[in-house]
């Protein structure tokens, strides 16, 4: 049985409640305290805009979901509740629904070691606030919460910052697989390449990602890139980005 190397008894050693979202009671805000601007965004499974609150005009972003399941809906809204006040998580103002049809790597470390996996880190789903330097880790869609041993699915994360146990169809996956997305945003950033491996199919990422490991000359050439990735968290920092 596979187990992830850090934060793995999280949520074997808190209360079932914590982390047991289909259990979770909804309670719904209301949807004309809010007032769409403009749309920036769209995904598999939401849309997503730029909207204010009508009744103190600050701003927020509204994520409007496309029909999913109803423990998906509950999955993320209890994950967001549970990040509420970690740094660089968005936070989840408030849950409304339209009456009619019902459809409602600092961040990392703070998930991961509340026993959450993010499951779908990618240049899209962080958002920069250039006036106040600050950054911000969204769409918890497809987190999920992590279990030792436990199967998860594989069809999570956008191709090109899948981590190879996703391309080879291994379920027993952890945090790792958000780490790995989050070297190749980096990757990207760094080699000016984006993304930096682009496959047609979860096969050819495979060969796109070997062929870059096998021109590495040896282990420790690789290792020094993986740590030269790393660094770029505390040179944000230093930049001033929360």
């Amino acid at each position: 049985m596979s187990k992830s190397r850090v934060y793995s008894d999280v949520n074997v050693l808190r209360p079932k409640e914590y982390w047991d979202y289909e259990s979770l009671t909804v309670q719904w805000g209301d949807q004309d305290g809010y007032e769409v601007v403009r749309k920036v965004g769209r995904g598999k499974y939401s849309e997503v805009f730029e909207g204010k609150n009508v009744n103190n005009n600050e701003r927020c972003v509204i994520k409007i979901l496309k029909p999913v399941e109803k423990k998906k809906i509950k999955r993320e809204i209890k994950i967001l509740q549970n990040l509420c006040g970690g740094p660089n998580i968005i936070k989840l103002l408030d849950i409304v629904r339209d009456q009619h049809s019902k459809t409602p790597s600092l961040a990392l470390d703070y998930c991961h070691s509340q026993g959450i996996m993010h499951r779908d880190v990618k240049p899209h789903n962080i958002m920069i606030d250039h006036e106040l330097r600050k950054l911000r880790l969204i769409d918890w869609g497809l987190a999920e919460f992590y279990h030792p041993g436990k199967e998860y699915n594989v069809r999570v994360a956008s191709r090109c910052f899948k981590g190879p146990e996703l391309l080879i169809d291994l379920q027993d996956y952890d945090y790792s697989l958000d780490m790995w997305s989050l070297g190749c945003m980096f990757a990207g950033m760094i080699f000016r390449k984006e993304p930096f491996f682009y496959g047609h199919d979860n096969n050819d990422q495979l060969v796109k990602i070997a062929k870059v490991k096998y021109a590495f000359a040896n282990l420790s050439m690789f290792l020094n890139i993986v740590h030269l990735l790393g660094s770029f968290i505390p040179l944000l920092l230093e930049l001033g980005f929360e």
